[in-house]
């Protein structure tokens, strides 16, 4: 194999599956790519950036919630080749527990943001995000 077949450009991004005591997930409307679609807060690693931090950050750019890194734990990679119509992304997901009625103002990257009870998510979420949250909220065996 060449250079040019051997290396791809993979992007790293940070999720975050922020939860209230009271069973609510909060998601964001977002823009292109699945324009209009329920996601996950989260976007870009920066050069440079922990993905603890840029999940602190997308978290608090798109939503508003402000969380200290310490507060998110870490929960996986998701990493499937064709995860994003745009490239290979790969992502660390966290999780962070926030109080019942922590208010929310939607930011950059977010067309509106929500609260959704977990019981009762939207039908189909962007890219894997249904998986991530899956695994933050299944029970264990």
């Amino acid at each position: 194999m060449n250079e040019t077949e051997s290396s791809e450009t993979i992007r790293h991004t940070a999720d975050v599956v922020a939860l209230t005591p009271a069973g609510h997930v909060l998601l964001i409307k977002r823009w292109p790519p699945f324009e209009g679609a329920w996601a996950l807060p989260g976007g870009h690693v920066n050069a440079g950036e922990a993905p603890h931090a840029a999940a602190a950050r997308e978290l608090a750019e798109e939503t508003g919630v402000h969380v200290g890194v310490g507060d998110l734990h870490q929960i996986g990679v998701w990493d499937q080749p064709d995860r994003d119509p745009r490239g290979r992304y790969v992502t660390f997901a966290y999780m962070v527990i926030v109080p019942d009625g922590t208010p929310i103002t939607a930011g950059d990257n977010a067309r509106t943001a929500r609260w959704w009870p977990l019981n009762d998510l939207p039908k189909q979420l962007a890219f894997d995000h249904s998986d991530i949250i899956s695994a933050v909220t299944a029970p264990n065996p």
